[in-house]
């Protein structure tokens, strides 16, 4: 391997050791990003947070231009814009003015070993603890419902109230799944969110599931990140979306359709909770045995004892 460090340069003069910070959000795309719920979660936190840039990378070794061409503006007789894709690290600061990181730009094409290791460097040499990031992917649910989320983690401690949707699968790599697969390798914490968005939307913008990501976040950090303008916007793309439902039959059909589904899935659970509640409220084996015992113990006690007399006699 090439050395990692001559894939990114620091852009500060600023020793390390007054720039740490506890959290990482880590914000560089994927296969797949429904209802642009990483895209949205950046822009809100870059919007909303001083920030600046400490490093930042070379993406000329990372990416493959000729397949994702990035766009170039030409004004009558001239180009005028090019844009410019990048790669950086911003120190943020929450409303409270507690420090964290922010890592964002397109999922390099190459070197995603190198690209890890990059980024490894720099959660030790910052003081990093912990690597959050946040995506959403396309799931058979409705909008009309709560959205949902997969968690995983590279300490399941770190998730304990995990109510786990899927078995043992495989998927599509990406850069960020072998991030938390090999920073939790090398001990340090790593936290993923999978926000599930309506297929139905995976192409368009859906507020409600930034949010969702965005408040598992903050409930997972402590961060005081404002979500007012993020909803607000969510509630914007609501009204869009149930204004196309409106105007087509054969959507609506659908979306009523995964509410049934959604609704039976729910109730099973519910009855599964509602069962394991009760079983769990009965004795154990071992609890039934116990008591057996202490219960003969006291009969043989009884047995053994002298014969007084029946106790009105007493």
């Amino acid at each position: 391997m090439q050395d990692p460090r001559e894939l990114y340069q620091l852009e500060t003069d600023t020793h390390a050791s007054a720039l740490g910070a506890h959290t990482m959000v880590v914000s560089l795309g994927g296969l797949i990003d429904a209802g642009n719920t990483q895209k949205l979660i950046t822009a809100h936190l870059l919007g909303s947070l001083e920030h600046t840039v400490v490093a930042s990378f070379d993406v000329d070794q990372l990416l493959d231009y000729r397949g994702r061409r990035p766009a170039m503006t030409f004004d009558r007789d001239h180009f005028s814009d090019y844009d410019d894709p990048s790669m950086l690290l911003y120190r943020m600061v929450d409303t409270e003015g507690t420090p964290f990181y922010l890592l964002a730009g397109p999922e390099p094409d190459y070197q995603w070993e190198r690209v890890i290791e990059a980024i490894r460097q720099l959660v030790r040499r910052l003081g990093i603890q912990l690597v959050v990031s946040v995506q959403g992917i396309p799931m058979g649910v409705p909008h009309t419902r709560p959205v949902g989320l997969t968690q995983h983690a590279s300490n399941p401690s770190l998730i304990p109230d995990n109510d786990a949707v899927f078995g043992m699968v495989q998927i599509p790599g990406s850069l960020d799944s072998l991030m938390h697969l090999r920073l939790g390798e090398s001990g340090i914490d790593t936290v993923g969110f999978a926000v599930h968005v309506p297929h139905y939307l995976a192409q368009m913008d859906f507020g409600d599931a930034a949010v969702a990501g965005l408040r598992a976040v903050t409930g997972l950090t402590g961060l005081d990140i404002p979500v007012t303008e993020l909803a607000a916007l969510a509630g914007l793309h609501r009204a869009e979306i149930e204004r196309q439902v409106a105007d087509s039959d054969e959507v609506g059909d659908v979306v009523h359709g995964l509410e049934e589904q959604y609704d039976a899935f729910t109730e099973g659970l519910k009855r599964q909770s509602l069962l394991a509640t009760e079983l769990a409220e009965l004795p154990s084996a071992d609890e039934i045995g116990a008591e057996l015992e202490q219960f003969l113990a006291e009969e043989t006690d009884t047995d053994d004892a002298p014969d007084d007399g029946p106790d009105f006699l007493r």
